[in-house]
C-alpha cells in the first residue's frame, strides 16, 4: 500500500487526525495520541500492536519491535509490502481501537467514539 491509501485510511477512523513530524513522518493520532506513523525516511509503517500480534508478527518475521517504541508495543513493518493490504488495514484499524480505547471517557465521548 501506498503512503497515500494508508492516510486516507487512517484519516477516516473516528477521531483521528495526522501531523508531520520528526521530518517527514507522518503521525496519526486519536485524541493526540499516537497509533501510527508511517513515510519517513524508510518509508516504513509503524503501529500499536495487541500483546497476540506484538509476538506473532516478529516470529513470522513480518515486522520487529519498533525503535524507541517497541516497549510500548510498537511494531514495525520489514517491509512496507510484508502485510496484504486487508491485514495492514485490519492492523491500523486495531491500533486505533487500543488507543482510543485508553483515552478517558469524556474524550471519547467528545471524539465521537463508542464509549
Amino acid at each position: 500500500m501506498d503512503l497515500e491509501a494508508i492516510e486516507a485510511f487512517c484519516l477516516a477512523l473516528p477521531g483521528a487526525s495526522v501531523v508531520v513530524q520528526w521530518g517527514d513522518d507522518h503521525v496519526y493520532k486519536v485524541g493526540g495520541k499516537m497509533f501510527a506513523v508511517a513515510g519517513g525516511r524508510a518509508l516504513g509503517i509503524s503501529f500499536k500492536a495487541s500483546d497476540m500480534a506484538f509476538e506473532l508478527l516478529p516470529e513470522q518475521g513480518i515486522a520487529r519491535p519498533a525503535p524507541y517504541l517497541a516497549r510500548a508495543r510498537w511494531l514495525q513493518l520489514v517491509d512496507a509490502q510484508a502485510l496484504e493490504p486487508d491485514d495492514l488495514l485490519a492492523y491500523l484499524r486495531q491500533a486505533h481501537a487500543i488507543v482510543a480505547g485508553r483515552l478517558p471517557k469524556k474524550q471519547r465521548i467528545a471524539l465521537g467514539l463508542a464509549v
